[in-house]
């Protein structure tokens, strides 16, 4: 079962989470579309076309502004991923939660383009990145 926050949206068409401590990460929204746009080679127009949404759209979210709740259905069913994994909370994790390096390693393991070694360096690399950049959280209270 999914864990779903839900959101409202306001009288301007800009997404309200109901949870006071939660927000819409623009930027990780933008990024994932980079990055789908590059591993197919697509030219931001075609990103557009795509999926329906303006190509002055995608210049705003690139400049952090939110969405509007047509333009965020339209590309994250063009990324096929949910909005909800653009939800930040301060919330601590849910009992039973894969945490984000579970989640991507297998990702990672289900990409039919990378080999089970070229997987495996892969992971490996990402691992030890994160190991090196992670703060804990006690640190970040001080």
């Amino acid at each position: 079962m999914q864990n779903i926050l839900h959101v409202t949206i306001n009288c301007k068409g800009e997404i309200v989470a109901d949870d006071r401590t939660a927000r819409f990460d623009v930027a990780a929204l933008h990024a994932a579309l980079d990055s789908q746009r590059r591993s197919r080679h697509l030219a931001w127009k075609d990103v557009a076309d795509e999926s329906g949404v303006s190509a002055s759209t995608l210049t705003r979210l690139s400049q952090g502004r939110q969405p509007d709740v047509n333009s965020l259905a339209a590309l994250t069913a063009w990324l096929g991923i949910s909005a909800d994994d653009f939800m930040r909370s301060e919330r601590p994790p849910r009992f039973g939660a894969a945490a984000p390096l579970t989640r991507i390693s297998s990702i990672i393991h289900q990409d039919p383009n990378l080999n089970p070694e070229g997987a495996a360096a892969l992971e490996e690399m990402i691992k030890a990145t994160y190991a090196r950049l992670r703060r804990d959280r006690d640190d970040q209270r001080r």
